[in-house]
């Protein structure tokens, strides 16, 4: 009898029709298309099979590359028993089932290979109830996940495990599978190249989409080629994937901040564009860009900040679509702007040293004096009044007495910070003569 969540025998998945993508699962790790890099005979996957030495994995990647039919190709490969099971459905009861049940096939001799569908989705507490089985050998586990494993997965889980990245398939790659279901379907794709190529993006680097997308084609009854237009007409480009509180999230603001960084205006507008596409909260993107300017431009132009708080206020009037444009331009202005993180680098010394000198008392000349007994303590003796000072500086020291003077803003050679810099060396220079 077989196991409550074992997957389907052949003879039960012949029975009715079945999709495009089902059919053209690959039987053999070497009919897997896009993960040459790990299952050739250099990479993790090819070395493990080659010396018998699997190991328990996570088989970390966006959807549609394969991770599923790995797993299964690799319990074909070394002989194990394949059950799989997904986060999203199954509790702790129904794992127990399985444990027991891979305990007692591990008493007959034979091994088994849990593969669990988006493993990240399991708490803490449910990751932790794999250890054992894992370490005692009840079960070999391959974990799947779109998620970043270090952000999601318990360090006893990934320390027990080996991650195995793998990529988003290339259009190279697509275009393979477009040929490969060709062949099961016996005729071609009635599509032009251009139509083919648009096709191809469309799946966004998912073969299962792909699959999809060819299958809906070939239902169609036309006569001749679609070109893309008429294709693009009929079906719906697939969602690009972006989770705003995941991984994707966090790569594309990295790559906005990097390019505006970078004086890339073209990049920086692509990644912003990606990420209003995805679904993004364009306040988010607001509150970023602002950020950009005070890290990253800062005193080089002061004028940035201001800026992206007008098109951050724009916005709010106008909302969407028209106030995207605002956002947009605050990011070509940013991109284009002098960079300094002048002014970032002296806040965050500044923090350091204040946290180190604990309550170091400023030094009593700058105290006011308002009682007689604050006069008689030194508050306020011998505080030099600037404007009273030749060039309106006096030069006195304003640091804790026992502190030697530090430096923590040193401005660049760009944009505004070029001028300022020329003000720090004039004080400077002052306050020597000055004796401060």
């Amino acid at each position: 009898m077989a196991d409550l969540f074992d997957t389907a025998s052949g003879s039960e998945k012949d029975q009715g029709p079945r999709p495009l993508a089902d059919r053209l699962r690959p039987v053999a790790l070497a009919d897997v298309i896009g993960q040459e890099e790990v299952l050739g005979p250099d990479g993790p996957l090819g070395v493990m099979l080659a010396s018998g030495s699997l190991g328990s994995l996570i088989l970390w990647g966006p959807p549609g590359v394969g991770k599923t039919t790995i797993a299964r190709l690799l319990a074909d490969e070394t002989d194990l028993h394949f059950v799989q099971v997904s986060a999203i459905f199954t509790g702790v009861p129904e794992l127990r089932k399985v444990f027991d049940a891979a305990k007692m096939r591990r008493q007959n001799g034979r091994g088994t290979l849990l593969f669990v569908d988006e493993i990240h989705r399991f708490n803490k507490a449910q990751q932790d109830g794999f250890l054992p089985h894992m370490e005692d050998g009840t079960i070999l586990l391959v974990g799947a996940t779109t998620e970043n494993p270090s952000f999601e997965l318990n360090a006893a889980v990934l320390s027990r495990a080996q991650v195995i990245t793998l990529k988003r398939l290339e259009p190279a790659d697509l275009e393979r599978l477009a040929q490969r279901a060709e062949k099961d379907l016996d005729r071609a794709l009635p599509l032009t190249g251009e139509a083919r190529e648009a096709l191809v993006e469309m799946s966004d680097g998912d073969g299962r989409a792909l699959l999809n997308l060819v299958e809906q084609v070939m239902a169609w009854q036309i006569e001749g080629k679609l070109d893309r237009d008429a294709l693009t007409t009929r079906l719906m480009r697939r969602a690009a994937q972006y989770d705003k509180s995941g991984e994707a999230h966090y790569n594309l603001i990295s790559a906005l901040h990097k390019s505006i960084r970078g004086s890339d205006p073209d990049a920086a507008l692509y990644w912003f564009a990606r990420m209003l596409e995805g679904g993004e909260d364009p306040r988010f993107l607001a509150r970023r860009l602002t950020r950009m300017a005070v890290e990253d431009i800062g005193l080089a132009d002061p004028q940035a900040n201001q800026v992206c708080v007008d098109a951050w206020e724009t916005y709010e009037r106008l909302g969407s679509p028209e106030g995207e444009l605002a956002l947009a331009q605050s990011v070509i202005y940013l991109a284009l702007a002098p960079k300094s993180n002048a002014g970032y680098v002296a806040y965050k010394a500044a923090r350091a040293e204040a946290k180190k000198t604990g309550s170091a008392p400023p030094p009593k000349h700058i105290l006011n004096a308002p009682t007689g007994m604050m006069k008689d303590q030194g508050y306020g003796a011998g505080y030099q009044y600037d404007h009273d000072a030749e060039d309106g500086f006096s030069g006195q020291d304003y640091f804790p007495e026992d502190m030697k003077r530090p430096v923590y803003y040193t401005p660049v050679e760009r944009g505004f910070e070029r001028e300022l810099k020329k003000r720090v060396a004039f004080f400077a220079g002052l306050r020597a003569k000055r004796g401060g």
